[in-house]
């Protein structure tokens, strides 16, 4: 105690010589082209600690600025930076930089016109190929701006990463779900104005706000006396995954009595999007109100209310997009005259949170948040108990699969004689193939008409239905982060946070379809099954088909639940602390974080296939994780700089991974651990008058990662055979590395054009083999375990997904002084990869399970051949964009403008992603379904936007 009462003392002596003996600061921020004065304009003097932001009237002050020469940064949003240099002539003196005019960015359109990718959200269908887009807009970055805007319509992802290895934060609140760790950029998507205040950490490097985790931090502000005082109104037209969007916005800044507030709106919307059957209604509001006390306290309460409904589209098979093309979307189909999309996803989760800022001295601010977080998602699909898919791509309604059946083939025949080949072999026909493409191309849609009709004929029992995969969450967080300038160089950031969550997770029944009730059952695991056991045939478990024991055979009406029904529970606590250290030659950093992590299940039904396992609580796992970072850089001199930054941490398995069939059991995912995360990065930075570039080379290791996915499969029986199987695949020990390079570059050829490169060149692989496990209700159905461990997957040396590993960008931009400007990049972007299906890289695929020896045909070249992973084709993507803007008032500063912008100019249709399907697991299956290069079950494959349009305008005052 005595050492720290000291420490404090020398700590303010040091503070009172320092001020007693430098110089001090002051100036008056202005709007270059209207001359009122700025507020919340930021002034940071780099190299240290020390930060103002200006008053009402534009002006700022230091109390005290180093004696020696420093750079003054000046930012605001929607305006270009300054950096001023600062040369003190004496000691006590007072510097005063008079007027500081700030330029309008006019290109920051692009970032508040940002059709994000994200909120599409395509990790719904089996892809992880989530862009970073959304995290990286706040970024003025030339690299990260490229991989924003030029490569995000590609679904790109910096350094190969997942969305949750990013931290998003609102206030200062983490935003990133518990369920999956990524943020659902949705719950805020439409309120572009009022998200624009947003700082961004790049990796590992440090935040004020958090640790954060490896791929970055962004944190968005909504303080209501942070904002550009005005309105601003907005109308936009797109051709992506909707049309139409108006938004306003209007912020008063401080009254005479300390209040200010800040209201947005904005609505979203398209009959059909870019592809087919891709409706879009989005309304979102936003409400920020501050009040300000006195000089030290003020709280702020922000309400954000966001609900989007969109129609998905389908992945789909090389087969069907060459017979429908690349805009297909099987989802849909026509009722009364309309598309109706079976696949729609409808999110609707306000977020409240109030916050107070407590400045508990000149250099020392202590934020405390609470929040609330309340709503649903949605995810709509077709239910049926017919076992007659209605999907029109399901694989017995194609050709392939009559062209897979050899019987099938016979002789052409004209005028009654046999036709021959020109090398004298018989020339073959598959007449039920070719019946099947013309049946397909004349109904590639959903028929809900003959569902009804059947419904009809069920006599009053629906037997297709409509339902929802629903969750409900409600979430609590409570924090503080406090920022503290101990001394001239050093400086403080630690916070703590305490979250609780609880999912409810249900089956809910949205649509009868002309029925008067659906029976709350699964009429396929019931009676007697004269496929199991290879063939040998058994009885089901009494009771299997029941969703809940406690209320069996359920008549189901619209907006009840069904089938499955449980809660999750979370509960997370973490804390962090860093230090900061920012001399002449150098700053270096070093920080901390401990979290504590606490999961349960609990089931509200008793389900039938797991009796003794399903119904109440589970156990509680706790995992607690720890992490470590630290960076240094080296100032050569003023334009020259040398920064590293490396971490290692351990991360929590995410709620969605640990139990591994959480709609029916309490079953805990077997084999599962802590991932371990690890990872390095240095840089060469230049900033030069007319040159500014990055060099950056990175590795990042993530061990013990856990993947669970969920399909039909075929041979994979303890005695293999052609029994269908609906399955969830568990893969454990999964060990990712991603290493490469970045390069991002801008040179000022004159005042007005400007030259842009960025380039990304990576290697991301999994570095080793992993574990598979498989849950089949099946097998659990009929008595036997459900879980059936198939040992070591061979994944080591696989590139991972969806994610283009070469990235190059070069653009010119032309600025007039008159503020319109003009701009052009041409983008190369290649290496991109499918999923490989895990369970054909198994034993299962090559070893017959009845003579344990390999199946005929079985040699290391043709498992070699089979499994090749697929790499998908480069693709250049040329995009024009450019904007204008004119003062309507001398007087004021009341301004239109203008921006326009089109991507892939000529209409390049490519593949981003798409993922192997497992439905055929051995080696003789899939040479069967290959035997005429048109496979059933081939990849499916997801593409990205052709050429889109978005123009924007608007107007402030």
């Amino acid at each position: 105690m005595k050492k720290l009462v000291l420490s404090a003392f020398l700590s303010m002596v040091s503070l009172l010589s320092f001020a007693q003996q430098n110089p001090s600061l002051k100036g008056t921020v202005i709007d270059s082209k209207t001359l009122n004065p700025l507020r919340n304009v930021t002034l940071t003097i780099e190299s240290t600690s020390l930060s103002e932001i200006t008053a009402v009237d534009g002006t700022f002050k230091f109390a005290v600025i180093p004696n020696t020469q420093s750079v003054l940064l000046v930012t605001y949003p929607g305006y270009k930076k300054q950096s001023l240099i600062i040369e003190p002539s004496a000691e006590n003196t007072v510097l005063d930089l008079g007027t500081i005019a700030l330029e309008e960015d006019i290109t920051s359109e692009l970032q508040l016109s940002l059709v994000t990718i994200t909120e599409n959200d395509l990790g719904d269908e089996n892809t992880g190929s989530e862009s970073t887009s959304g995290l990286l807009q706040a970024s003025r970055d030339t690299y990260q701006q490229a991989a924003a805007f030029n490569w995000g319509q590609a679904r790109f992802r910096v350094r190969g990463l997942d969305n949750q290895y990013g931290t998003t934060m609102i206030n200062g609140v983490e935003m990133n779900k518990i369920y999956d760790g990524r943020p659902q950029w949705s719950n805020w998507g439409g309120l572009n104005d009022a998200t624009r205040n947003q700082e961004f950490t790049m990796g590992s490097a440090p935040s004020d706000y958090t640790f954060g985790s490896i791929l970055g931090t962004q944190e968005i502000n909504t303080r209501a006396s942070h904002y550009r005082t005005g309105t601003r109104v907005t109308f936009s037209g797109t051709n992506t995954n909707y049309n139409w969007r108006t938004m306003a916005t209007h912020a008063s800044g401080f009254n005479s009595k300390g209040w200010a507030f800040v209201v947005s709106g904005s609505r979203r919307w398209a009959k059909e999007g870019h592809f087919e059957g891709t409706d879009y209604d989005a309304t979102s509001l936003f409400a920020s109100v501050e009040k300000k006390f006195n000089d030290k306290h003020s709280i702020n309460f922000t309400s954000i209310y966001a609900k989007n409904a969109r129609g998905k589209s389908s992945p789909n098979t090389q087969e069907v997009i060459d017979l429908k093309g690349e805009n297909y979307n099987s989802y849909w189909g026509w009722q009364d005259g309309k598309k109706r999309n079976s696949r729609v996803k409808d999110i609707a989760e306000p977020i409240n949170m109030l916050s107070h800022y407590w400045k508990i001295s000149e250099k020392t601010l202590l934020t405390t948040n609470v929040a609330y977080q309340t709503g649903s998602i949605g995810n709509s699909r077709i239910d049926n108990q017919l076992g007659n898919n209605p999907d029109p791509t399901y694989y017995k309604n194609l050709p392939s699969y009559f062209n897979n059946q050899p019987d099938l083939w016979t002789q052409v025949v004209e005028n009654g004689n046999p036709v021959f080949n020109e090398d004298g072999t018989p020339k073959l026909e598959n007449i039920p193939a070719r019946n099947a493409r013309a049946s397909f191309l004349a109904n590639s849609q959903i028929n809900w008409n003959a569902m009804y009709v059947a419904n009809q004929n069920a006599g009053g029992r629906s037997v297709y239905a409509l339902y929802e995969d629903r969750t409900d969450d409600t979430q609590w967080t409570a924090n503080s982060i406090l920022n503290a300038t101990l001394s001239d160089h050093i400086s403080l950031n630690a916070g703590a946070t305490f979250k609780h969550l609880k999912s409810h997770n249900f089956q809910n029944l949205l649509d009868l379809m002309g029925g008067q009730y659906f029976l709350d059952i699964d009429p396929f695991v019931a009676g007697y099954n004269p496929d199991a056991n290879n063939g040998a045939g058994a009885f089901f478990i009494e009771g299997a088909s029941q969703s809940d024991l406690n209320n069996p055979n359920r008549q189901i009406r619209e907006g009840d639940t069904y089938g499955y029904n449980y809660n999750l529970f979370a509960t997370v606590f973490n804390g962090f602390t860093q230090f900061k250290f920012d001399y002449r030659k150098f700053n270096f950093y070093l920080a901390q974080t401990f979290s504590r992590t606490q999961y349960q299940r609990e089931g509200l039904y008793r389900n039938g296939i797991y009796a003794d396992n399903s119904y109440g609580k589970s156990e509680k796992l706790t995992y607690e994780n720890f992490g470590f970072k630290g960076g240094l850089m080296y100032k050569i001199n003023g334009r020259h700089m040398l920064d590293f930054n490396g971490v290692y941490m351990t991360k929590a398995p995410i709620m969605r991974n640990v139990f591994s069939n959480a709609r029916l059991n309490n079953l805990v995912t077997p084999n599962l651990e802590q991932e371990n995360i690890m990872a390095a990065d240095a840089s060469y930075i230049i900033q030069a008058p007319k040159l500014k570039a990055r060099v950056t080379g990175f590795f990042n290791r993530i061990n013990n990662s856990t993947d669970i996915s969920f399909y039909y499969a075929e041979s994979i029986g303890e005695a293999g055979g052609d029994t269908d199987a609906f399955v969830s695949e568990i893969v454990t020990g999964l060990n990712k590395v991603s290493m490469g390079g970045e390069l991002g570059i801008e040179y000022q050829l004159t005042p007005t054009i400007k030259a842009i490169g960025a380039a990304s060149y990576g290697q991301y692989t999994y570095s080793d083999n992993a574990h598979l496990v498989t849950n089949d209700d099946g097998r659990a159905a009929l008595g036997n375990n459900a879980l059936r461990d198939f040992g070591t997957t061979y994944l080591k040396n696989y590139h991972q997904p969806g994610v283009a590993q070469q990235a190059y960008s070069f653009g010119l931009e032309y600025r007039d002084p008159h503020f319109w400007w003009i701009s052009a990049n041409a983008n190369y972007l290649s290496d991109i990869y499918v999923d490989p299906s895990s369970i054909l890289r198994t034993d299962n695929f090559s070893i017959d399970p009845i003579t344990n020896d390999n199946y005929s045909g079985v040699t290391e070249a043709s498992v070699r051949d089979k499994l090749k992973q697929e790499k998908l084709d480069p693709f250049t993507l040329i995009n024009l964009m450019g904007g204008k803007s004119w003062r309507i008032s001398k007087k004021n500063r009341n301004t239109f403008g203008v921006f326009a912008m089109v991507n892939n100019v000529f209409d390049v249709r490519y593949k981003t992603g798409g993922f192997e399907q497992s439905r055929k697991a051995t080696y003789p299956d899939v040479v069967a379904d290959q035997a005429y290069n048109t496979p059933s079950f081939g990849t499916k494959y997801f593409y990205g936007y052709g050429r889109t349009y978005f123009v924007n305008l608007y107007i402030n005052f």
